[in-house]
């Protein structure tokens, strides 16, 4: 038989293709008739496969947290812990436009909450009570979103002269951004492993209290 003259179609060529849209362009200039162009279709052929754009969305959204590691749950919290927050802000580093979007929730999406369910499970199965295991789980989200959503050091300008007598104690700001991407990353390692050092001596006082 001969080849179809477009490529056919799948989910999951669409799923990647409108992510390259999203991180090439933006959140916001993903639109099925964008999408369609960059595949060579018609829009119309796309509908076969996504019913609209916010379903794709939560397709797109759900392909990246397929990336995100929960396993370390399987050794102990704590390691399960420090490698889901790193998995976690690599996903998002990796495609930053989509960052607000994934950080809403997980909705209906399938794969977020069997990432969800995992480090739930792992966190209650260590002995956290459920309140505090929703509540680390949380906190370790507002860790890694707000890590992702921006640079810290990115965002000093990079003139000595800016930083005049006015400001005596940023001397040395104007090199941040040079060193941006090794001062953001080990400022989210310092901060996960305060929180997991601090969780550590939680959790041994609720685990080790006298019946």
């Amino acid at each position: 038989m001969p080849r179809p003259s477009n490529p056919l179609l799948s989910p999951d060529r669409i799923r990647l293709a409108g992510l390259e849209i999203i991180d090439e362009l933006g959140l916001e200039a993903l639109s099925m008739r964008r999408l369609a162009d960059r595949l060579g279709v018609k829009a119309a052929s796309l509908y076969n496969h996504v019913p609209g754009k916010d379903e794709l969305l939560h397709e797109i959204a759900d392909g990246v947290m397929r990336a995100v590691d929960v396993s370390g749950f399987e050794q102990d919290w704590a390691t399960g812990l420090r490698t889901w927050a790193r998995s976690f802000r690599a996903a998002l580093i990796a495609h930053p436009h989509l960052v607000p979007f994934l950080a809403s929730g997980p909705a209906r999406r399938e794969t977020a909450l069997r990432r969800a369910d995992a480090v739930h499970g792992g966190l209650t199965s260590a002995g956290w009570p459920q309140r505090y295991a929703t509540m680390i789980g949380a906190s370790t989200k507002y860790l890694v979103v707000g890590s992702a959503m921006g640079s810290f050091s990115a965002g000093f300008p990079d003139e000595a002269e800016v930083y005049d007598e006015r400001f005596p104690h940023l001397d040395r700001a104007h090199l941040l951004r040079e060193h941006a991407a090794e001062i953001d990353a080990d400022s989210f390692e310092l901060a996960l492993a305060a929180l997991v050092d601090s969780l550590t001596r939680l959790h041994h006082d609720l685990t080790t209290k006298p019946d």
